[in-house]
């Protein structure tokens, strides 16, 4: 690929094998996992600019800075929201719908994370529902693994569903230029399928088993869901603005507006509505608390990462990579697409699925010369969603949520072992991914 700009390296070395050492280091100290990674990626990144793979003019082409504006903004809108309570509120009036029935409470805690996951991103949505199901669950004297179990699992397969629900799906959609509606029509309807089967395998592990005693369950039945709504008016702004963004998505195409627009957009908007009738210093008190509930860890990991792969990318190693999956398939796209939803879905399990996506994306679109087009490849890129994003169900570090959630429930006492969880984790997400087999293969090859 002819990117105009010429990588200068010391000593006359090469570029690709440069850059290729540079990306591996990163990746194995990310999975090391004793530094926080956002430092790993942007000394990684600052690497690549160091050693004259990239200079800081091509490295800033390599950031996506749609993908950026729409987490943040995003972010933002959440972190608006979450203060009227509306979230707990749901948590709440989802156990009450149950009644009190601990399988019951399992099963729509469940649906109401992957519903949330998929229109919020699926990190978010455990923060806001981890706290909650501890508490329902202490109330009722039952055993909080499965539940919090259950939830990873579900956040990682509703996220899949939307452009917004996952991170992966976020880079691939902005990178590879697809909508909101495309992740729709394309991962929701086999995305309703795999959550089903899920809801009956953990049903059929944990649910049938749970028992809890009529006392405790008249202690759930007494809560008050109406006492969560912390701030009505905020409620109703912020339902309104987040409405109003997802038609945004929704319509961006003929609106020629780029999700990170919309995004930015709902939530400056939001912000305002939040702020302007407050004095200037209680202004000041609001936005640094709103900006201080964004994952900045998350951005700047984002903004490295994506200068580590377009120095590879520049190196030369990912068309290389192209080349070869292209002869090793013998051209047959079908047959890539498997091995991209497969390896995929093993891979991030493995390593966190987000640095896998970033690399993928490039390697995916240095193929479509071989198969026909940009046009021609777009099956791949579900291939690749439906395993990265289900895949990181596989294990603890497969993605953000696993970790969140596990960090969350040993803060309450909740033993998240890195063994166990891959023992019912691993085979629960090759389960996932052979239903997506079977849809890829029925829908587009």
């Amino acid at each position: 690929m002819d990117h105009g700009f010429v990588p200068n390296v010391w000593f006359g070395l090469d570029p690709m094998a440069v850059s290729t050492v540079v990306l591996a280091l990163t990746y194995a100290v990310i999975i090391w996992d004793k530094l926080n990674r956002a430092i790993v990626a942007l000394i990684g990144a600052a690497v690549m600019i160091l050693v004259g793979v990239l200079d800081q003019h091509e490295a800033l082409k390599g950031v996506d800075w749609n993908t950026i504006g729409l987490l943040t903004g995003m972010m933002i809108l959440v972190s608006i929201s979450r203060r009227s309570g509306m979230f707990q509120y749901l948590a709440v009036w989802a156990a009450k719908r149950a009644k009190a029935s601990p399988a019951g409470i399992l099963l729509l805690l469940q649906i109401t994370t992957a519903v949330l996951s998929a229109f919020l991103d699926n990190v978010t949505t455990v923060l806001l529902v981890v706290p909650v199901t501890i508490a329902i669950v202490r109330e009722l004297d039952v055993p909080p693994y499965p539940y919090l179990f259950a939830e990873v699992f579900a956040s990682n397969i509703g996220g899949t569903a939307t452009l917004i629900g996952d991170p992966p799906n976020i880079l691939i959609g902005s990178l590879a230029g697809l909508d909101f509606n495309a992740f729709l029509i394309h991962l929701a309807p086999i995305i309703v399928v795999i959550m089903a089967v899920q809801l009956g395998m953990i049903h059929l592990l944990w649910g049938r088993s749970l028992k809890t005693t009529p006392a405790r369950q008249a202690l759930v039945m007494g809560m008050d869901e109406r006492a969560a709504i912390e701030d009505p008016v905020l409620l109703r702004q912020s339902l309104a603005v987040l409405g109003a963004v997802i038609v945004g998505f929704v319509l961006a195409r003929p609106l020629h507006l780029e999700p990170a627009t919309i995004a930015i957009g709902g939530a400056a908007v939001l912000m305002l509505l939040d702020n302007w009738q407050h004095h200037a210093e209680k202004q000041s008190e609001n936005v640094h608390r709103t900006f201080g509930d964004v994952e900045w860890i998350t951005i700047f990991f984002f903004v490295g990462l994506f200068i580590v792969v377009h120095g590879v990318e520049v190196g030369g190693l990912l068309a290389l990579l192209a080349k070869d999956l292209v002869d090793a398939t013998g051209g047959d796209m079908a047959t890539a697409g498997y091995a991209i939803l497969w390896a995929s879905a093993v891979l991030s399990a493995i390593v966190d699925n987000i640095p896998f996506v970033a690399t993928m994306i490039p390697l995916i679109k240095s193929m479509a010369p071989a198969y026909g087009g940009p046009d021609a490849i777009l099956p791949l890129w579900w291939c690749l969603a439906l395993g990265a994003c289900l895949g990181g169900n596989g294990s603890l570090i497969g993605a953000s949520a696993n970790l969140i959630v596990a960090g969350l429930g040993e803060r309450n006492g909740v033993p998240f072992r890195f063994v166990t969880y891959t023992l019912y984790g691993f085979p629960m997400m090759l389960v996932s991914i052979a239903i997506a087999h079977v849809y890829v293969w029925l829908r587009y090859f």
